[in-house]
């Protein structure tokens, strides 16, 4: 059961699309910004933003506790099942409640981001989660991001765009967060792991990660935040008139 959602209330709106329903989907590889540049977006535009991400980890997070690995097949088809995701946003944030327990924090570290890339892999996960997010986005205006949005899950999204950056830009985003965080992993472990990352997404058999033919493709590699925020601000009004 969804909750109902709604725009931060602090939502700066920089053009009128609220009077009507749209959809803008934001695709790329893991560690690009697309969670944090979607979700700047959205409260520009004071839309909902939904991190598709962050469900495929909680589900992760779940097998992770059963003692599941994330390429059990049959493992993680036994256990579906029994996974009860919600999602809730407090102070335009969004909250990943498992099973009843919030667990947001739990689910940002390296070994949940490879669980994630390894479940979405599986078809039951995939058919599980798939209508959650096209009712999400039926139901409401928002900008959603992911891996497949624009090539599976809202493949008629009104505005897509590649969000990419090099691996080592990538990488070295991810090793200044953690340390921030008080983790040591190296950085040659992070990038090594950047890059697997990058190798399963594009490699598995479905929904892999690839850019929709008529997204616009943007490289963030020398950008700041506000920098590709106001990149994708103006790729909408581009697209949105």
């Amino acid at each position: 059961m969804w909750p109902e959602m709604r725009p931060a209330h602090n939502a700066r709106k920089e053009m009128n699309v609220l009077d009507t329903h749209i959809t803008v989907a934001i695709d790329g590889p893991s560690g690009a910004g697309k969670s944090t540049i979607a979700r700047a977006a959205a409260r520009r535009f004071g839309l909902i933003y939904v991190d598709t991400g962050a469900i495929y980890r909680t589900v992760g997070y779940y097998m992770r506790l059963m003692g599941v690995g994330p390429k059990d097949k049959d493992g993680i088809a036994r256990l579906i099942d029994e996974v009860n995701i919600d999602i809730r946003y407090e102070d335009g944030v969004q909250h990943m409640i498992l099973n009843g327990a919030d667990v947001t924090g739990e689910i940002r570290t390296p070994e949940m981001s490879m669980y994630a890339s390894g479940v979405s892999a599986q078809p039951c996960v995939r058919a599980f989660l798939l209508d959650m997010q096209r009712q999400l986005a039926r139901t409401h205006s928002v900008v959603m991001d992911g891996r497949d949005i624009g090539t599976v899950v809202l493949p008629k999204a009104d505005v897509k765009i590649f969000l990419t950056a090099s691996a080592e830009v990538r990488a070295k985003r991810r090793f200044d967060e953690l340390q921030q965080k008080g983790d040591k992993t190296p950085y040659a472990q992070i990038l090594a792991e950047t890059k697997q990352r990058d190798k399963q997404d594009s490699e598995r058999a479905i929904a892999p990660l690839k850019q929709a033919a008529d997204a616009v493709l943007l490289d963030t590699s020398g950008d700041t935040v506000e920098q590709s925020v106001n990149a994708i601000l103006d790729i909408v009004r581009r697209k949105l008139g």
